[in-house]
């Protein structure tokens, strides 16, 4: 069957329509994206600003004719950290639902991380052992552990980059210098101070092999010396907390606009890609992990096998 998920994050809106069928490797057909960044769209309120809903209304419209038009069996649409938080999130989605006519199902952050765990645990197999995942989107982070297909332990925290950027980074896009050191020494010690009860639970579980999803994750990795896009799906990818601590020195010293220059970083994510790195250097340092692996599959893909072993199971 063809099956289109719609995933409303707090960076994108993206679409990926996938061939697949119950116990079989889900292939994507095809994929786009509109960057609309809705965690930098709220306002003082907390509530997403009035352009933020008419952009998301729109993206979520052209998502809809587009898994229409490739013949999707079935539109599984979502909403993440950026929607969930938003003050006037009932509004939002109802505009969505009478306007664009979809209805997003509103992922609590716990559901996030065991759907991305999910994920990377048929990724691995069984083998792996116990994961460790870790997940850093535009609104939360999520991490997750344990030994099987749904994690002993999963938390989000309201540490998204593109949240950090808005509220604690202040950093502007076009801006021609680099935020001040003493706001990143000042992000520093909050992303610490959020981690630090869930560090004892997540340590308690234990784990074999951490493992790091999400675009933040991956350009970090690329930064650091992984292989490019380019190698392909199965090309083995890893960071290291060493080359992460060097990632994170000189991106602070790097104006935001000039950061979209750097091999691997999207122009759309660019001036995010700080606060990523402080935070995934914070949970590195104090979960003491010293290298992880990078797994391409994470959320949508989650999404999708809940659906197929629904399917299968009925």
């Amino acid at each position: 069957m063809r099956l289109g998920v719609l995933d409303v994050g707090s960076n994108t809106v993206h679409l990926l329509v996938v061939d697949a069928h119950h116990g079989a490797h889900p292939w994507p057909a095809h994929s786009e994206k509109v960057v609309l960044r809705l965690a930098e769209q709220v306002g003082p309120d907390g509530a997403l600003t009035e352009a933020g809903a008419d952009g998301l209304v729109k993206a979520v419209s052209m998502a809809k004719a587009a898994a229409a038009g490739l013949d999707a069996d079935d539109l599984i649409a979502f909403a993440t950290s950026a929607v969930r938080d938003a003050t006037n999130a009932p509004e939002v989605l109802a505009r969505v639902r009478d306007e664009a006519g979809v209805r997003l199902e509103v992922l609590p952050g716990a559901d996030e991380a065991r759907l991305t765990f999910l994920a990377v645990r048929r990724w691995f197999g069984w083998s792996a052992g116990r994961l460790l995942v870790l997940d850093i989107g535009g609104g939360s982070l999520e991490i997750a552990a344990g030994i099987d297909e749904d994690p002993d332990v999963a938390v989000s925290l309201p540490l998204g980059a593109g949240r950090l950027t808005r509220d604690r980074l202040r950093a502007d896009p076009d801006s021609a210098a680099p935020p001040p050191a003493e706001a990143v020494d000042e992000l520093r010690g909050y992303v610490d101070g959020r981690l630090e009860p869930v560090v004892a639970r997540m340590t308690e579980v234990g784990w074999d092999r951490p493992v790091a999803t999400s675009k933040t994750f991956r350009t970090l990795a690329r930064l650091a010396g992984a292989a490019p896009s380019g190698a392909g799906l199965w090309a083995p990818r890893r960071l290291t907390r060493r080359g992460l601590r060097q990632v994170l020195g000189f991106v602070r010293h790097i104006a935001p606009a000039q950061l979209v220059e750097l091999e691997g970083v999207s122009p759309g994510r660019a001036h995010q890609l700080l606060a990523g790195a402080v935070v995934a250097e914070a949970v590195l340092r104090q979960l003491d992990v010293e290298a992880l692996d990078i797994c391409p599959w994470a959320l949508r893909e989650g999404v999708i096998l809940r659906r197929l072993d629904q399917l299968g199971s009925g």
